[in-house]
């Protein structure tokens, strides 16, 4: 019964009542690596790519892709090391959003990786 609720449609999915947008990372070299919207926008973000719809990441494009993600999330963790976990937090708030850049990144690098090792182009939104 939950199979015919959660639907996936193209770059969208339905949840029960609600619509999101989905980014669909597709390779030959890998399987497809999926994510919500807001997630997928940071990571093209941070690739200085346009965070559209549709896209594609060439193989020309990858090592330096490759290197500024790992760019943001060496500053990123900088940033966190600097700033106590706990301040300004209550517990109750403490694990609203605990997945870190490098948690969300290192799956996208991977995948990169391999692309690059084996000659293939990332497309998403196709």
């Amino acid at each position: 019964m939950f199979a015919s609720q959660d639907k996936t449609i193209g770059s969208q999915a339905i949840w029960g009542h609600n619509l999101c947008m989905l980014y669909k990372f597709k390779s030959k070299a890998t399987g497809d690596l999926i994510m919500l919207e807001p997630h997928g926008r940071q990571m093209l973000s941070l690739l200085g790519k346009d965070p559209a719809p549709r896209g594609i990441l060439t193989v020309a494009e990858l090592q330096a892709a490759i290197l500024a993600l790992q760019s943001a999330i060496r500053q990123h963790d900088e940033h966190d090391a600097q700033v106590p976990a706990a301040q300004g937090r209550s517990e109750d708030t403490a694990h609203e959003d605990n997945v870190s850049l490098r948690q969300r990144a290192v799956p996208f690098i991977t995948m990169m990786q391999r692309c690059l090792d084996e000659q293939h182009d990332i497309v998403w939104g196709v």
